[in-house]
């Protein structure tokens, strides 16, 4: 499995602890973060990581800025992303299994380093249970 990961200078600590945890365990990933704590511009990152999803050259994505918000309104603009902010381990499930979120965002001011790992153990290994989650999920785009 090919996951896409973007960041901000926010994000910059996490975003490696999570690409040496996603490659310890096998998945191939896509770095279209920044890998300093220089200052610059989210949407930067995110808009390749979201069009990595989109296009199908990624099944997943994981994205990181301070709150979340910048980094998943960015993501959402791209059409058939369902980026969905996360700050806790039932919300990383819900979204998934209710959902599809196609790429997790995570706040990395607001989570610790240990939490932001569960988050993606949460979001890879949790299916969409489609039912009547599917025909909702169907009326999202646009």
């Amino acid at each position: 499995m090919i996951i896409a990961i973007g960041n901000d200078h926010a994000g910059t600590e996490y975003k490696f602890e999570i690409l040496k945890k996603l490659e310890s365990k096998g998945y191939q990933v896509l770095n279209f973060g920044t890998d300093t704590n220089d200052s610059m511009d989210y949407p930067d990152a995110i808009h390749p990581t979201a069009k990595a999803v989109e296009s199908g050259k990624a099944t997943f994505g994981i994205i990181l800025c301070g709150s979340g918000n910048g980094a998943q309104m960015t993501a959402n603009s791209h059409k058939g992303i369902r980026a969905a902010l996360c700050w806790n381990n039932e919300l990383v499930a819900l979204t998934r299994q209710h959902n599809n979120a196609n790429i997790l965002t995570i706040p990395a001011r607001f989570v610790s380093l240990q939490q932001a790992l569960g988050f993606v153990d949460i979001f890879l290994t949790t299916n969409f249970e489609g039912g009547r989650h599917a025909t909702r999920v169907d009326k999202i785009s646009c």
